[in-house]
């Protein structure tokens, strides 16, 4: 069985299209997606200001393959940001993704002197 990586992806992108009826929806839903609700999750969480309402971000957790590495792991989580996007009815466009490997992440640890 191959090694299994935690990857925290977060992908950036812009509105693009929307409808009233969905440009009304974010702007009546914008409090739940502020920054408070910022979070990792596998299932994503959808980040955005509504002044002006123009980009958005989505943060997921993706656990895959660690020889498909990042860039698997960035297609993982842009797959899952259009597919919910598309299923909310929400147009957007440009998506990109910031990947951190938490399995190789180095942890800077203060030493007893600094603290």
């Amino acid at each position: 069985m191959s090694e299994r990586h935690t990857y925290r992806v977060i992908v950036r992108g812009t509105w693009d299209g929307l409808t009233d009826e969905a440009r009304a929806r974010l702007l009546a839903e914008a409090p739940e997606h502020g920054l408070t609700s910022m979070r990792f999750s596998e299932e994503g969480s959808l980040s955005y200001e509504p002044s002006p309402l123009k980009h958005f971000s989505m943060r997921y957790v993706v656990v895959s393959d660690a020889a498909d590495g990042e860039e698997m792991a960035g297609a993982i989580a842009e797959d899952r940001a259009e597919t919910a996007l598309r299923e909310r009815g929400y147009g957007f466009r440009d998506l990109r993704s910031t990947v951190t490997d938490l399995d190789t992440m180095k942890i800077n640890r203060k030493s007893a002197s600094r603290r």
